[in-house]
């Protein structure tokens, strides 16, 4: 897999420079005492009066030290790795996008379940998870409810996301009822950039390096916006909230293994959107990515294909996905999944969009392709017959016939033929609905112990009572 290299070796010492000045003279904001206090203890100047932690230069380099070899593992053997196939899973997108009305709404409970359905028939094997963002239940009780409808309709329900720490001894709960151990995700850890661990943000922070889960920042920094605009101040920006991550859950839990990916961001300043997958933003995310291995030793992986620009559902998205995961391969060696059905840099879920992105997931298992040594005989039989290709040729041979199926990718939504138009389109993403309907005409509800359902429904009042009255 072709890995382009951004940096000069006579980058890095400057860079680092940078990032130990940052860390040095602005630190971070820190809403959490007990990781203010963990961190004094390891070296840390620690104002409490403001919630603020600087680093010494000396303190970060020994931590780089010791941070080598954590993050994603590197595939040594560089054979291509087939991703996952786009799933309902933790997207927790805040609109649904229904394509059959040609409209965009706040996520509901009613679009839940339809996604709980839809993903129960695409995937039973993999389970449905907390995929949409309940925006018509009060937000503190949100992961319950939407792990309550789960329980209900998923056969194999997958957790919840909980963004507050105070919701993960509820979901616990849940869990206990329903037979799952730790039921409920941690989801990523964002910074609420530039430098800042908020308040909630910080106390899950801390509760999961405790337990001893990964940890890293999921950074969605921004040119222009969190970071200085030049691709240098934007990878010393990143990169020291990258750093103080690591060592703030080193400060708390030395034996946490370290984690995290970065999602490089660019704003458009002509209309004030961000994208996160523009030329400069990839440029921005592979830059910094590049400079943390080379500086720490520690790999991270690019965000995926996810999120793209796109405002509508349709090949265009698909397509601009499937450009983001190839060049994330191209640069990082890695290769991501295409996508999950979102648009709009993630804000909105839309079904037509994931079993098109399904599609071209499917088309990807091809270039994992391996070769079949008990078909060499058969295939110099079929060369020998066809000869010259002077009477007859490969198309009308029975070795095609018995061959072609599994040896040529042949998508079921569209045919290979090229874009034809607008209205050719269209006709696809309508074949798309047309089968989701199908798919949703094909669930069965679960048959789940309603005194179940009913101990799931009396944790939820008693986190009304405690959450939203505190």
């Amino acid at each position: 897999m072709f890995e382009r290299g951004i940096l000069k070796e006579e980058d890095i010492a400057p860079l680092a420079e940078g990032v130990l000045k940052v860390l040095e003279r602005v630190g971070i904001l820190c809403q959490n005492e007990e990781m203010l206090k963990a961190l004094e203890v390891k070296g840390a100047k620690v104002d409490y009066a403001t919630q603020r932690a600087t680093f010494p230069p000396e303190m970060v380099k020994e931590y780089v030290e010791t941070f080598r070899g954590e993050g994603r593992e590197e595939d040594k053997n560089g054979k291509f790795r087939t991703p996952e196939l786009p799933r309902l899973g933790t997207q927790v997108a805040p609109f649904f996008y229904d394509y059959e009305r040609k409209e965009k709404r706040r996520g509901n409970k009613k679009d839940f379940i339809t996604l709980i359905k839809l993903g129960d028939i695409l995937h039973p094997e993999k389970g449905v998870g907390h995929c949409l963002n309940l925006t018509d239940v009060p937000p503190l009780l949100e992961p319950l409810e939407a792990a309550l409808i789960l329980a209900e309709y998923a056969h194999k329900p997958n957790a919840a996301f909980a963004w507050n720490v105070n919701q993960i001894d509820y979901l616990i709960e849940m869990g206990e009822i329903i037979g799952i151990k730790d039921w409920f995700s941690w989801g990523a850890i964002c910074f609420a950039h530039p430098l800042r661990f908020d308040k909630e943000v910080a106390d899950k922070f801390v509760r999961r390096v405790k337990c001893g889960y990964p940890t890293g920042l999921t950074s969605m920094a921004v040119a222009g916006v969190s970071t200085p605009v030049t691709l240098e101040g934007y990878i010393i920006v990143a990169s020291a909230e990258h750093v103080a991550t690591w060592i703030s859950a080193r400060a708390i839990n030395p034996q946490v293994p370290l984690r995290g990916s970065m999602w490089g961001g660019t704003v458009d300043m002509r209309t004030g959107e961000v994208s996160y997958s523009s030329f400069d933003a990839m440029l921005y995310a592979f830059a910094t990515v590049e400079f943390l291995r080379r500086w720490c030793g520690i790999n991270l992986g690019v965000g995926g294909g996810e999120y793209c620009d796109a405002k509508l559902p349709g090949l265009f998205a698909a397509l601009e996905k499937a450009y983001k995961a190839m060049v994330i391969a191209a640069f990082t060696g890695y290769h991501p999944p295409v996508g999950g059905g979102m648009l709009e840099e993630g804000k909105t879920l839309s079904p037509v969009q994931l079993l098109l992105e399904r599609e071209l997931g499917k088309g990807l298992r091809y270039l994992s392709g391996e070769i079949d040594i008990k078909e060499i005989n058969p295939a110099l039989e079929a060369i020998l017959e066809v000869g010259l290709g002077l009477n007859k040729s490969y198309l009308e041979i029975e070795h095609t016939l018995k061959n072609f199926r599994h040896s040529l990718w042949s998508p079921q939504i569209w045919d290979r033929t090229g874009w034809k138009g607008f209205e050719w389109e269209e006709e696809i993403l309508n074949k798309v609905q047309e089968e989701i309907n199908s798919l949703l005409s094909q669930y069965r509800k679960p048959e789940v112990e309603e005194e179940k359902i009913s101990q799931l429904r009396k944790v939820i009042e008693k986190a009304k009572r405690h959450l939203l009255h505190t």
